[in-house]
């Protein structure tokens, strides 16, 4: 894809941009030198994308295909991670337009959302994100974990359980909006963190998997443990109160045992005291790429039936601009061009509307939407639902 005529934008040629490639991510992410080309290539360098300015590898990306749940239903989801601009190019716009033509191009192939982690904020809204959910960590005292179900049987998980684990996996996932439906990059990172040994336990009545978890042991100064969680899904209360238990029968050594969940997220109900902390880790943001097409992939809460009137304003994808009747009955959407354009707001402030991050009055508050009150009480009936929280980093 070519910018102008000194700048082009597209996928990585491995054999004369690796390595150039790799120090720039390297150096955006404090890697060793070694450490940027063995990443990209470990994430698969189909996915690689540079900005070139002047024939010289200026700025990376990788994408991360995957789908997300909001309404108990998937959307396909492209993950934006690994942007970084070298060192030489920085403070010149090489950012922006490395992001403008992935946009462009994710929206081009029928992508719906994108989704990512900012280490800066500024630059992604100026390209249409907006913060639309957020990850916590759950942390709580060994000592805490007092429960004695022995009910399940727990086991190792062996390779043969791979595909029962992911299937207990999309099942928890699919009632928690902001979940990500995982391809093998996400999963990859659940199995194998890195600098780290993830040993996985799940349990069972009979050959049915009913919950899971995998842990990490950090040796801390005084020779006790961290028990860190990449994953934890049950499926049953036995589940739930079996997996407690096991991590509580590692107290004598545990100091804490630390997941990514939300502050709602019901395990917590079955502590006996909050001798617990919930941390928020960071927002992520969310970018409707083809606006019809991500309102109509979502769920609805099955009692709604609303037909909405939107206008939509966007800068970058003209496609998404202009009024859109959006139609609910039944938890399914239907979205036709017109209407009379009762609620407006830009792109950016659609993303937390849409993941249920913030009310519609909420961004009505702080002048990013504008509604009459039919409009606004029938948005609000629709986005409603569990604040959007993700577990996964990509």
């Amino acid at each position: 894809m070519t910018l102008s005529p000194s700048v082009d934008f597209g996928p990585l040629d491995r054999d004369r941009e690796l390595l150039a490639a790799g120090d720039v991510v390297a150096q955006s992410f404090a890697l060793a030198p070694a450490e940027g080309p063995a990443w990209l290539e470990k994430s698969g360098l189909s996915h690689v994308r540079v900005l070139r300015e002047r024939g010289e590898v200026a700025a990376t990306l990788l994408y991360v295909h995957m789908g997300q749940w909001f309404g108990g239903r998937r959307v396909p989801t492209t993950g934006i991670a690994g942007v970084g601009v070298a060192p030489a190019h920085r403070g010149r716009g090489a950012a922006t337009r490395l992001m403008q033509a992935g946009l462009r191009e994710l929206h081009a192939r029928g992508v719906p959302l994108a989704t990512l982690y900012p280490a800066t904020q500024p630059l992604y809204r100026r390209v249409g994100f907006e913060v639309a959910g957020s990850r916590f960590e759950v942390r709580v005292p060994g000592s805490a974990l007092a429960l004695r179900e022995r009910a399940l049987t727990l086991r190792p998980i062996a390779p043969a359980d791979a595909l029962a684990v992911q299937a207990a996996y999309r099942r928890h996932a699919q009632l928690r909006p902001g979940l990500l439906d995982r391809g093998d990059y996400v999963w990859n990172r659940v199995l194998h963190p890195r600098g780290e040994t993830a040993y996985g336990y799940l349990v069972e009545d009979g050959s049915q998997v009913e919950g899971y978890l995998y842990l990490t042991r950090r040796r801390q100064a005084d020779l006790t443990q961290e028990l860190a969680l990449p994953d934890l899904v049950a499926l049953t209360p036995r589940a739930a109160r079996r997996l407690l238990s096991f991590l509580g029968d590692h107290r004598s050594l545990a100091r804490d045992v630390v997941w990514h969940a939300g502050p709602q997220d019901p395990m917590l109900l079955l502590l006996e005291e909050q001798s617990l902390q919930v941390k928020l880790v960071f927002q992520w943001m969310v970018r409707l790429l083809d606006v019809p097409a991500a309102l109509v992939a979502r769920g609805y809460p099955a009692a709604a039936r609303a037909s909405l009137h939107l206008e939509v304003e966007d800068a970058l994808l003209p496609h998404n601009s202009g009024r859109f009747l959006l139609e609910v009955e039944d938890g399914t959407a239907r979205v036709r061009p017109g209407g009379e354009g009762r609620l407006r707001l830009d792109v950016r402030a659609l993303a937390p509307l849409y993941t249920g991050h913030l009310s519609p009055a909420a961004l009505q508050a702080v002048g990013a939407l504008e509604a009459d009150e039919g409009s606004l009480a029938q948005a609000t009936a629709l986005f409603a639902g569990p604040a959007p929280t993700m577990t996964d980093m990509f």
